[in-house]
């Protein structure tokens, strides 16, 4: 691959177990665990390395990311930033364009829709299977890669990069 990689991916399933918990403190559900643990195994198997991921603070994405790591044995840097939770899809691009450094793959874990949406504005062509699977939901731990020409992430922006994968944890 030349070029720059990015991985997007929704956090896994959260529990509405506790009634009046605050949205951005809900852990994951058990089948949260089990996507999660699933999409790591993939991750791994699929030579899907971020050299840099950018997180949500909030509690799934935070847990989310715990089990990703189980499974990464490569280095990376992981940077938590609030600035992901309610974040909306040109908010996301922002914070892709302004941490994305030297890194030529980045992982985003966060929210829908903007997680959905610009996996969806960034890249309108590629994979046509995964286009379709793409266009048609986005669920809890679906993963989206998105490839790049560009050799600086201030230079990615609506349409242009190519969907090489996506990946649900079913």
């Amino acid at each position: 691959m030349s070029g720059l990689r990015l991985y997007l991916l929704r956090h896994a399933k959260s529990s509405w177990a506790e009634p009046g918990m605050a949205d951005f403190d809900r852990p994951l559900a058990e089948r949260g665990h089990l996507s999660a643990t699933a999409m790591g195994h993939l991750m791994t198997d699929e030579a899907f390395l971020p050299e840099l991921v950018l997180c949500s603070t909030a509690q799934r994405t935070r847990e989310t990311l715990a089990y990703l790591l189980a499974h990464f044995r490569h280095e990376m840097t992981v940077r938590l930033t609030r600035g992901i939770y309610e974040a909306s899809a040109d908010d996301l691009l922002g914070l892709i364009r302004q941490w994305g450094g030297t890194a030529r793959s980045l992982l985003l874990i966060g929210h829908n829709p903007a997680i959905e949406e610009l996996a969806q504005s960034l890249a309108p062509s590629g994979d046509e299977l995964a286009l379709t699977r793409l266009a048609a939901k986005f669920p809890t731990a679906a993963l989206a890669v998105i490839d790049f020409g560009a050799a600086e992430w201030s230079e990615i922006g609506s349409g242009a990069g190519r969907l090489a994968a996506y990946h649900t944890p079913e």
